[in-house]
């Protein structure tokens, strides 16, 4: 186990790396134009030349990433071009807010769509299609359509939360709760939609097997064996595809953070990119590739607890 792990963060560490020269080169590639873009059009080549210059951009490609990396090693992502402010600062500050839909969001999908799946596995016939048909329609909706809705419905037709706006947990829960609430749902629906799937599929496939049929002849109650042994099963599967959804509620965030005002990474990531602040979109993408490759870890590790035939060598 401890050997996984090792290799597992070592071959994570070789990814980061692969990205962030991927992504520098391909930011840095018309680096000409790099200074223009900060300065304006009608600036002059004297003051592009010299801006060009301030930001090391006249230096070799390979001089600058190696810069950018030593320094990235001892936690300073580098300055926004913009305003100034360190790119650390800026990302601790949005990501708590992003973080905290994406986990309300994955924690509501696994509780639901667990009951949403067994429920239809249990039941089959009529529940089970009314099941796969809005787990199909709330798959296939857009997350920001759905956002709109909601809006729509419980903001401006009944008032029940604010459109827009954050109010952060350390000055009021019950506000923090309210200014969440929504965006969550936004992005939850989909994700149940695709894990309910998933897990209604192990567990029937489970309930078939020759163990569920032993388990009951012994006379273990129905609940006993689902609860029990099925949906440990089928956890494995339904832990793969509730990953993948994770990592998709982060790209979902930053539309849905769009449309409800919020001052997470998706606010950042679109302002950054706009402007062409290349220190602030570097330190974003090796942010979420962070968020990434810790999650597909403590998953392994969490399908290697449930299942203990899963060999991690």
């Amino acid at each position: 186990m401890l050997m996984f792990i090792v290799r597992r963060i070592l071959a994570g560490i070789v990814l980061l790396i692969v990205i962030s020269v991927v992504t520098f080169g391909l930011l840095f590639l018309d680096s000409a134009n790099i200074a223009r873009r900060i300065l304006g059009q009608n600036a002059t080549e004297e003051l592009v030349a010299q801006k060009a210059a301030e930001l090391g951009l006249d230096r070799p490609l390979t001089a600058q990433y190696w810069d950018w990396l030593t320094s990235a090693l001892t936690g300073d992502l580098g300055r926004s071009w913009f305003n100034g402010q360190l790119v650390s600062v800026s990302l601790s500050g949005r990501l708590s807010v992003s973080l905290s839909l994406v986990i309300g969001a994955t924690l509501i999908s696994a509780v639901l769509a667990i009951a949403l799946g067994v429920v239809a596995a249990r039941r089959g016939g009529w529940v089970d299609a009314v099941v796969q048909f809005i787990s199909v329609i709330g798959f296939a909706i857009p997350g920001f359509l759905i956002a709109l809705y909601l809006v729509l419905i419980f903001a401006i037709n009944l008032h029940w939360f604010k459109a827009t706006g954050y109010i952060p947990i350390t000055q009021s829960f019950s506000g923090w709760l309210a200014s969440v609430t929504l965006p969550i749902a936004a992005l939850a629906i989909g994700a149940i939609a695709a894990v309910a799937q998933q897990v209604r599929g192990s567990v029937v496939d489970a309930m078939s097997r020759d163990y569920v049929r032993t388990l009951r002849s012994r006379g273990l109650s129905s609940n006993s064996v689902i609860y029990k042994h099925v949906l440990r099963n089928a956890g494995g599967p339904a832990l793969a595809v509730l990953a993948v959804q994770f990592i998709g509620l982060l790209g979902g965030a930053v539309i849905v953070e769009q449309v409800f005002a919020l001052p997470g990474m998706g606010q950042l990531t679109v302002s950054a990119t706009t402007q062409g602040d290349i220190p602030v979109v570097m330190g974003v993408v090796i942010a979420f590739a962070v968020i990434v490759l810790i999650v597909n870890l403590l998953i392994d590790l969490a399908q290697a607890a449930l299942n203990p035939k899963v060999r991690l060598s």
